[in-house]
């Protein structure tokens, strides 16, 4: 078969292959076969379909010599520009703790939400969100600045951008400085003052008060449970332009929820933390007992939680059983630390922390009651004659507690006293308690020899010890 020819088939069979179609809707069979088999396969249409099947050579082999050309610069150039773009990113969201900074805007749009009257701001919301996470991001990022040596020893933040050196501490300074000036002024201009003031004291808490104390004390716990309660604080002035019992509750149950949730992490963290060269509780705890008590002691402040704020006038009756429950459960994971301290019950109660938080703050906007700033000092007077009333009842209730344990503990007592006397009177002898029964088997006491002049006080005291005359009978 002359070359034509057989380029002219395979063209011919190539674009048979495409989907051409009969008259009928049914496909073209072989038409390449049946145009070569026929009377009009002559030389001409061969050599058109050969000139055909050469153009279409010639484009593909320039398109692949394109292709060749172009593709270094594909895989070189834009990629490695992009993948710059989203690493920078990726180090921002490090600096600035983005999940921890995520929580920290939960925390303050509850306050905002608590802090609203019928209708809530969405737009100020949007503020104050926006402004908390830049102050937050400040915060985190001065905190790693401080410690850029610390985190370079430690498995957990070895790898964050500044002890690996992606980027400069200048550039991390900058990164800083513009999230702080960026968030104290959004609250500022959006909100209202009290609102800044408190993200820009936060920032100063954080950053110059609670990071050089992680390696100075164990209180750093405490303080940093201090930093953690203002975010609540912060919602709640940007939405009713003062602060309440309602928002001092608020921050009180975060501080509280804090301490259980730090102290879980630093449990099994405990090694990574030594590395660090920050002081925490379970450095100073080898057996565990003394981080289970303060967690379980803040753990069972949560379970009351609820009952604060429906006494505060800030939600409805049934967020008090709701949060009581959350509570019992960390008090629950509290008390199985306690009995048995390990990592994996640390990390049992960190995880119910985690839970705690959020279902707590959706129940408190699911039950929340409208706050009326207007009748902001008649509510707060009645508010006092309330817990004032619910301080009594404690008491009381405290006081009848105390008398029930103390009328316990007088029938035990009483019974055991009854007991001992019993006991005495069967090893008396005319009387006097055999010495023997107190101090054991006495040596040089022989029958006859020696009485009993006085009283034995208790098990551990004899007056006196006399032998007896050759006149006197035992």
């Amino acid at each position: 078969m002359p070359p034509a020819q057989s380029q002219a088939r395979g063209f011919l069979r190539l674009f048979s292959g495409s989907g051409l179609r009969s008259a009928s809707g049914g496909s073209a069979a072989a038409p390449s076969d049946t145009l070569l088999s026929s009377s009009f396969g002559d030389t001409s249409v061969l050599a058109v379909s050969g000139r055909v099947w050469a153009a279409r050579q010639q484009l593909t082999g320039l398109r692949t010599a394109f292709s060749t050309v172009a593709a270094p610069h594909r895989r070189g150039v834009a990629p490695s520009l992009t993948s710059s773009i989203k690493q920078l990113l990726q180090d921002y969201k490090q600096l600035s703790k983005a999940k921890l900074s995520a929580l920290v805007v939960l925390t303050a749009v509850s306050g905002y939400v608590a802090g609203s009257g019928d209708e809530i701001a969405w737009e100020g919301m949007a503020w104050t969100a926006l402004g908390t996470f830049a102050s937050s991001a400040c915060a985190n990022t001065l905190n790693q600045l401080y410690e850029i040596n610390n985190d370079s020893r430690m498995a957990r933040t070895r790898g964050r951008p500044l002890p690996t050196g992606r980027l400069s501490t200048l550039h991390g300074a900058a990164f800083a400085v513009v999230t702080g000036a960026a968030g104290v002024a959004i609250l500022y201009s959006q909100t209202n003052p009290l609102t800044a003031s408190l993200g820009a004291a936060n920032i100063l808490l954080y950053a110059g008060v609670y990071t050089p104390l992680k390696q100075l004390s164990i209180a750093n716990t405490w303080v940093g449970a201090l930093v953690g309660a203002i975010p609540p604080l912060m919602g709640w002035a940007a939405a009713a332009g003062n602060l309440a019992p309602g928002a001092a509750f608020l921050g009180g149950a975060l501080f509280a929820w804090q301490l259980p949730h730090f102290l879980a992490l630093a449990w099994f963290c405990k090694e990574d933390y030594i590395k660090g060269g920050f002081r925490m509780l379970s450095m100073a705890d080898p057996t565990g007992r003394r981080t289970g008590w303060v967690a379980l002691r803040y753990s069972l402040a949560l379970t009351a939680a609820g009952v604060g704020a429906v006494g505060l006038g800030l939600t409805t009756m049934p967020f008090a059983l709701e949060a009581g429950v959350l509570g019992a459960i960390m008090s629950v994971r509290s008390v199985q630390f306690l009995a048995a301290p390990s990592d994996l019950g640390a990390r049992l109660l960190f995880k119910s922390s985690l839970v705690y938080l959020p279902l707590l703050l959706a129940g408190l906007a699911f039950h929340r009651l409208p706050n009326d700033s207007t009748t902001a000092a008649a509510d707060f007077a009645e508010l006092q004659a309330t817990m004032f009333q619910w301080v009594c009842t404690g008491l009381g209730l405290m006081h009848d507690f105390l008398l029930a344990s103390v009328a316990a503990s007088g029938v035990a007592v009483a019974v055991e006293v009854l007991r001992g006397g019993l006991e005495d009177e069967a090893n008396n002898t005319n009387g006097f308690q055999c010495p023997s029964k107190v101090y054991g088997d006495s040596e040089g006491m022989v029958e006859g020899e020696e009485s009993l002049q006085g009283v034995v006080v208790g098990s551990t005291e004899v007056v006196s010890v006399e032998p007896a005359s050759s006149g006197e009978s035992q």
